[in-house]
């Protein structure tokens, strides 16, 4: 399948989900709740590189592009109407990027949902405890794991498409056109990466080690969710939210 299909296909997904959240209020906050609890578990967790000199930059890129809650409507239509210019304007890796990143946003989307109506099940139970449960119920572990590499391969690829010559200057050009064409949204994720990523590479190791940092983090909070006791699982995620004064439990 085209690059350009692929992303097209994974943005309609997303938007079909959305749309089934938005006729129900009720699973709309639940799913709410579900982004935000993830949001502040990543917060939690990375605490000391989001404080970091260093890795503060990188590491807020993945908190709100990657893990965040925020609405990601506007960039989603920007993203899917221009997947056409996309494919034939840029080098082939900053494409494979572009549809790692739509990909992964689509099952992120649909482990969300999942999560969401499993929440609704466990009413008035303390957050930590009904997120555990809901992540025990959905399971999928395949696709956790898919979800992960994919977010180091993109961190990988921004991190060599640094080194591209001439690819900033064209990300730069693109700005005023972008915005003249409703597309700012887009251009402020592309050049976002690009830019926080650019930073982290100027020294050499910083990428490979941030990226093994969250692998490590990532891949133990999924052996967790997955395998720890349920009471033991809880407590540990109950301290990580309590690190960023979100534990309502």
């Amino acid at each position: 399948m085209q690059a350009s299909n692929q992303i097209r296909e994974s943005i309609a997904r997303v938007v079909a989900l959305r749309q089934t959240v938005a006729d129900q209020p009720d699973l709309a906050l639940a799913l709410h709740t579900v982004k935000h609890m993830q949001a502040q578990r990543f917060a939690g967790t990375y605490q000391d590189l989001l404080h970091s000199a260093s890795y503060a930059a990188c590491a807020n890129f993945f908190l709100e592009e990657l893990y965040g809650a925020k609405n990601f409507a506007e960039r989603d239509a920007q993203f899917a109407r221009i997947a056409g210019a996309l494919q034939r304007t840029f080098p082939e890796p900053v494409v494979a990027t572009a549809v790692a990143l739509a990909e992964l946003h689509q099952l992120t989307e649909e482990l969300d949902l999942a999560m969401a109506l499993n929440w609704q099940l466990q009413p008035g139970l303390p957050d930590a405890q009904a997120y555990v449960m809901a992540w025990r119920n959905v399971g999928r572990r395949d696709d956790r794991l898919w979800q992960l590499n994919t977010v180091l391969r993109i961190g990988e690829d921004l991190g060599q498409l640094t080194r591209k010559p001439g690819l900033h200057f064209m990300l730069k050009m693109m700005r005023k056109p972008a915005q003249l064409a409703g597309l700012g949204s887009l251009q402020t994720f592309l050049e976002s990466g690009f830019n926080h990523f650019a930073g982290l590479a100027r020294k050499q190791g910083t990428v490979s080690s941030f990226l093994d940092t969250v692998k490590a983090r990532e891949s133990s909070w999924i052996t967790c969710l997955f395998d720890t006791s349920a009471p033991a699982c809880v407590t540990e995620l109950s301290q990580t939210l309590a690190l960023v004064g979100t534990n309502k439990g």
